[in-house]
């Protein structure tokens, strides 16, 4: 099982959108996926149909440890995706975390037990979108990261202050073996020179991190979050729903060519 964070310190760059909907397209590969929702604002948990606070089911009560991590998970409508929900008290969890004697540990501790459960292939969290301990514990407990960022000037700023948080979190040892997936450029609007600008920057900077899939700009990705569904079910044959599975298949090949990386034998 891998477990991916979905994580930028800037909000409003389809973040959540790209946790709910690569989750999404995974399960429909039927790779057995978990989401959970880290952000207080609970949009991923909306955006799978899912009312907050409805039978109590939360991260919170795991991360401050109330509950195991098995009885929070909920199944959604769509085979081989499950979810935790959030809620808006996971806003003062933070404070409560920061008591603990190794607070960016938290998050892996809880989710340890689902390590060696064949349950599930991957877990997606989506961050909230801050550099407080919540982001931050998901960094230090995830083994991956994608990190969307809105076609839009300063897009490299955010995603070098990002980078520096992960460069920080390995030198201190929190999570020496944390990898950049890769970068997902999002909002892409064809019909505008911005777009392909910042595109063409943070290809140039980081030709090896960026995906090739560019999610566009789209009406129908908008609109599906406030129906519940992930794009894949609200426009199947759309071009959001085409980006997302393309996606998905980038992904997926990109942890095999990790996984064969880590197999070969160091030369030192």
């Amino acid at each position: 099982m891998r477990i991916i964070a979905i994580a930028n310190q800037k909000g409003g760059v389809g973040k959540t959108t790209t946790a709910v909907n690569l989750a999404a397209a995974l399960a429909e590969l039927q790779k057995k996926t978990l989401l959970i929702d880290l952000d207080p604002q609970a949009n991923a948990t909306s955006g799978l149909g899912c009312s907050p606070d409805a039978d109590g089911a939360s991260i919170y009560p795991v991360l401050i440890g109330q509950v195991p991590i098995q009885e929070q998970l909920r199944t959604t409508p769509y085979p081989f995706l499950s979810v935790i929900p959030s809620e808006i008290d996971l806003a003062g969890c933070e404070v409560e975390i920061a008591q603990l004697e190794n607070p960016l540990a938290r998050l892996r501790e809880v989710i340890d037990p689902l390590r060696h459960d064949p349950a599930f292939d991957f877990v997606v969290i989506d961050c909230p979108p801050s550099l407080g301990i919540l982001m931050t514990s998901a960094l230090a407990g995830a083994d991956g990261l994608i990190i969307p960022v809105q076609c839009e000037f300063f897009a490299l700023e955010g995603i070098s202050k990002i980078l520096n948080l992960i460069e920080k979190i390995k030198a201190e040892g929190f999570n020496p073996n944390l990898e950049v997936i890769g970068v997902l450029m999002t909002m892409y609007d064809a019909r505008t020179k911005l777009s392909e600008q910042v595109l063409s920057d943070v290809q140039k900077h980081l030709p090896e991190k960026i995906f090739e899939t560019v999610i566009p700009r789209t009406v129908r990705l908008a609109e599906a979050p406030s129906h519940g569904t992930p794009i894949l079910a609200y426009d199947s044959g759309g071009v959001g729903s085409k980006s997302y599975r393309a996606l998905a298949r980038e992904f997926l090949q990109r942890i095999e060519n990790l996984e064969a990386k880590a197999a070969v034998p160091s030369s030192k």
